[in-house]
């Protein structure tokens, strides 16, 4: 549990242009592992980055009424035919792209029905299907890879099997969903099972408030090859390490707009090829990435 981290290298800033940010969300890999997919939720783009050097390559979405345009693109994630899924906040579609960004096909709408969602934020895709945390609804909604919907599950509140804005939804290597419960300040780990429409709590990590492996507003999640679970905290501006069980192991960051410095972040993401940490830098329209020592 050494674990430390310096920092590589920050790219974007503040702007409307190619390379720059308004408001970023969350980030996903391309199929190949080559290059970084980052979503805006102000301008509605999306940003695709080489993930070695923070170069911009190239870009989809953006605002207007076609197909292939976007409102407030939030969660983003990979299926394995190199698809792109990005769920927008505000109209309650999602939207897949092919592996050249081109529009395929849109789903879903807002609302609270079945298959509906409010407020959608960051998402994930593991052995063919598709889990979407709904801030507005205060649950998991799943699909299958076809766009069908499954089942969802949560509720709003604070106690057991109970979510307030859950914000992130990602897995570990063991198959187990990590659901970053924002207003609980909360981690609540999962066992689901679609097949059979059931999702088991099997634990909580951390508890509300300031301390060493104490959480405030927790946005993204991101989770290393080892199943470490990275932490970004909108309320003490800084990312924290937990083992897979839930033992804290470091952290790193504080409010400012300096180098290791964040304001409001949103998603992390770790690249489990390089151990490589990607932070949504939100106030400061950038994104910093660290690398462990």
């Amino acid at each position: 549990f050494a674990l430390s981290f310096k920092h590589v290298m920050s790219f974007g800033s503040e702007g409307e242009g190619k390379g720059q940010f308004r408001y970023v969300e969350d980030f996903a890999l391309t199929l190949d592992g080559r290059h970084i997919l980052v979503t805006d939720a102000a301008t509605a783009w999306v940003q695709v980055f080489d993930k070695k050097s923070g170069k911009f390559i190239t870009r989809f979405g953006g605002k207007g009424d076609d197909d292939a345009n976007l409102d407030k693109p939030e969660g983003i994630s990979v299926d394995p035919k190199g698809n792109i899924w990005v769920a927008d906040y505000n109209t309650g579609e999602v939207k897949i792209y092919d592996s050249n960004y081109r529009w395929v096909k849109t789903f879903s709408e807002y609302g609270s029905g079945p298959g509906e969602n409010i407020k959608s934020e960051f998402t994930d895709i593991y052995k063919g299907y598709y889990y979407m945390p709904e801030a507005g609804n205060h649950r998991v909604s799943v699909w299958d890879l076809n766009a069908k919907f499954i089942y969802s599950f949560g509720s709003k509140g604070a106690g057991k099997g109970q979510l307030n804005n859950p914000e992130a939804a990602k897995f570990n290597s063991r198959g187990e969903l990590v659901v970053s419960d924002l207003k609980n300040g909360r981690l609540i780990v999962y066992d689901v099972n679609p097949k059979q429409k059931k999702a088991n709590i099997i634990r909580v990590i951390a508890s509300q408030g300031s301390g060493k492996g104490q959480l405030k507003a927790n946005a993204g999640i991101g989770i290393d090859k080892e199943d470490n679970i990275y932490v970004g905290e909108i309320g003490n501006n800084r990312i924290q390490v937990f083992s897979r069980t839930g033992k804290f192991i470091t952290m790193w960051g504080k409010k400012g707009s300096g180098t290791g410095e964040f304001g409001n972040i949103h998603g992390v993401f770790v690249d489990k090829s390089t151990g490589w940490v990607y932070v949504a830098d939100t106030a400061n329209n950038r994104v910093q990435v660290f690398a462990p020592k």
